[in-house]
């Protein structure tokens, strides 16, 4: 008797875990449920179109625009404007699935967390939002503690301050593998903390002016180094072969990452059906245009196989005697990493207000400031979390198991696009039958870029890679060909589901790329979180509460 009980017990709980787990959010119009904009409860619709394309150059650029561009030329030569390109290419087709999406969901915030929530589930949501989480606060961490550095170094300049800071003030005073003590870092995260308490005005118009001001000392360098470009140091221009420049494109992919931050500015912009497409690929572009401005300049102006290793863009200049251009680099260096720092602060918060809303974590999460219209209780987590870690941590050890919740979350994403569109030749919904069909259509694109980017990182045979892409095709061309597919709302993102499958594929062939280190976090964390959810996520969360933000489709704005 006690066994069959034990028993039934046990299929109960197992029962209603799965029942809770595969739960989704339902996309419902505005005439079902309207958004409560004017509760008091939700925030302050603040940001234009303007103030977006800012939000998402101020997340992207950092000091890696005057480091990353140098070091990745030293092996990939002039060929390094074509790795920019190919990367900014694949990122532009990652962002025409987030800005489809964006204009799809512009009622709240939760970006990635809450396209996954509607398309798929509960537990894949959540565990999407672990993976993205953990990569904020590391990089947090790293970029301000990056600051403090930079930061120190620009005060170096002047003699009463040259050689006079205590290494654990900026730079980190190392106790052993793991701790390492800076003070600094920990001071810039609560006054950026404390800017992006006051409201979102605020701490736009600071990424504002931060963002203008590295953008122009970013045009200056261009600018200036032209003048100076030989261009017999173009030839030849892959000089070690495509394999670098393809080796390239999958390092400085990385260095276009942050366009998907204005995705989660939904509930702050004026018009985000219109603003958020504009904001998420007009900073993609300028970024682009930025990146591949500073490449030419570099390596024209010096042969690409003297480039520095740590500060290349600035010792180029030193070597043509233009010394002013290299205080310039540094101002740019610390503007960037600072907005790159307050964005990334400010849409972390806004992620854990989604899952306080929603229940996945403790509801204090979820309350915003009446006067302010900020999430205060999440935005202080932030801070806190970001400077222990940064006051503490000697960070860079945990560097290799970053970029696996950006990959994850692009990816994600990319899938939410093709499940969206699902739709049945006699009704609007899809059977289970197709669904489940179209799902593993997906995971078959995802694992086939998975492989590839395995084999080319071990650099076995070309034809396994081959076979790896044949496959993925194979299953684009079936998701193509026995689904059928609707349109969207507002912005839709051209070539569905090949486009999107394209995003799959490539942004799993950099997972592929990773250290191992990576792919154990990401097995690692997503079993903790897995027993967080069943402990905690599946007793709280209800996605039809009243007391919930309504996640609606957005009307069709009326033109002007």
């Amino acid at each position: 008797m006690a066994i069959g009980n034990t028993s039934s017990s046990s299929s109960s709980c197992c029962s209603r875990f799965w029942s809770s787990a595969l739960r989704s959010k339902r996309l419902v119009s505005p005439a079902e449920k309207t958004a409560r904009d004017n509760s008091g409860r939700g925030l302050s619709r603040r940001l234009g179109v303007f103030d977006l394309i800012l939000l998402g150059i101020g997340a992207s650029i950092g000091a890696g625009i005057f480091v990353v561009t140098g070091t990745v030329a030293r092996d990939a030569g002039p060929g390094v404007t074509i790795s920019f390109i190919i990367a900014g290419a694949s990122c532009v087709i990652n962002a025409l699935c987030y800005a489809e999406l964006a204009s799809r969901f512009p009622a709240v915030v939760g970006g990635a967390y809450l396209y996954t929530y509607t398309a798929f589930n509960e537990l894949t949501a959540f565990l999407v939002f672990s993976q993205l989480m953990l990569d904020y606060h590391i990089g947090a961490a790293s970029i301000a503690r990056s600051l403090a550095n930079y930061i120190v170094s620009f005060l170096g300049i002047f003699p009463v301050f040259k050689d006079n800071i205590p290494a654990w003030i900026g730079h980190g005073q190392n106790i052993g593998g793991v701790l390492s003590i800076n003070i600094l870092a920990p001071i810039l995260l609560m006054l950026l903390t404390l800017v992006l308490c006051l409201g979102v005005k605020e701490s736009s118009a600071v990424n504002s002016f931060m963002t203008v001001t590295k953008v122009i000392i970013v045009i200056i360098v261009i600018c200036a180094g032209a003048f100076e470009v030989d261009v017999s140091n173009w030839s030849p221009f892959v000089p070690n072969g495509m394999r670098s420049v393809f080796t390239g494109a999958t390092v400085v992919f990385f260095a276009y990452v942050g366009f998907d931050a204005v995705a989660n500015s939904a509930e702050e912009s004026k018009k985000p059906q219109r603003d958020l497409p504009i904001g998420i690929i007009g900073s993609l572009l300028v970024c682009i245009a930025l990146y591949i401005g500073v490449c030419l300049v570099i390596t024209g102006m010096v042969p690409y196989n003297l480039l520095g290793e740590d500060a290349p863009l600035a010792d180029a200049f030193k070597s043509k005697g233009l010394k002013f251009v290299s205080v310039l680099i540094s101002i740019g260096a610390i503007a960037g990493l600072t907005t790159a720092l307050l964005v990334g602060l400010y849409v972390q918060s806004r992620l854990y207000l989604g899952l306080g809303r929603d229940g996945l974590l403790p509801s204090i999460f979820a309350k915003v400031h009446p006067k302010r219209h900020t999430p205060l209780y999440s935005q202080i987590w932030v801070g806190c979390v970001a400077s222990i870690l940064a006051g503490l941590l000697n960070v860079k050890i945990l560097s290799h198991i970053l970029s696996v919740g950006t990959l994850t979350g692009y990816s994600v994403v990319s899938a939410c696009v093709v499940v969206l569109r699902w739709k049945d030749r006699t009704n609007s919904q899809v059977s289970s039958a197709k669904r489940l069909e179209g799902i593993i259509f997906l995971i078959t694109v995802a694992l086939s870029g998975f492989a590839a980017g395995l084999l080319f990182h071990y650099q076995v045979s070309f034809i396994f890679v081959i076979a790896a892409i044949v496959v993925a095709i194979g299953a684009s061309l079936a998701l193509h060909f026995r689904q059928v597919y609707g349109d969207s709302v507002g912005f839709s993102c051209p070539g569905v589901p090949i486009v999107p499958s394209i995003c799959i594929f490539f942004n799993m062939f950099l997972f592929g790329q990773l250290h191992r280190e990576a792919w154990f976090r990401f097995v690692i964390l997503s079993i903790v979180m897995v027993g967080v959810y069943a402990t905690y996520g599946q007793y709280h969360a209800d996605p039809s509460a009243d007391e919930n933000i309504i996640y609606h489709e957005a009307p069709v704005e009326s033109p002007r």
